[in-house]
């Protein structure tokens, strides 16, 4: 795994989010790649859509069953990650080293509602 997890924040519908200054990056984490299962089909957003905190921004189906995608924070698509549309189970094989979208973020202040790595590990080991 390439990135260093301390660096990312968790949303308990487990996407994570590495922020940059005003922008970040979000996929979906191990644990959610692991119960969806064979990631089939990645369904991206369009640059330029704006979605809110917690607001659905697309979609991974697997062979197993579809997952919406929620946003962490609010903010604006502004790259998506075209390799995804080619090779979904990307996200399967490396989910932290392949983002879904970046965005450029409306509300920094909403990244603090958001757990750190232990915190996270701690939620999952609750939901199961």
């Amino acid at each position: 795994m390439g990135k260093n997890m301390q660096n990312l924040k968790f949303s308990k519908t487990h996407e994570w989010i590495e922020v940059d200054g005003d922008y970040a990056l979000i996929g979906i984490s191990d644990y959610a790649q692991h119960h969806l299962g064979e990631v089939v089909f990645v369904d991206l957003p369009n640059i330029g859509d704006v979605f809110q905190k917690d607001e659905e921004f697309g979609a991974v189906e697997s062979v197993k069953a579809a997952s919406d995608l929620m946003l962490p924070v609010a903010g604006e698509i502004i790259e998506i990650n075209e390799k995804l549309n080619d090779e979904p189970n990307l996200l399967n094989s490396s989910c932290y080293d392949n983002y879904i979208v970046k965005i450029k973020i409306i509300d920094i202040n909403e990244i603090k509602d958001l757990m750190n790595d232990g915190e996270y590990e701690q939620y999952c080991k609750k939901e199961k």
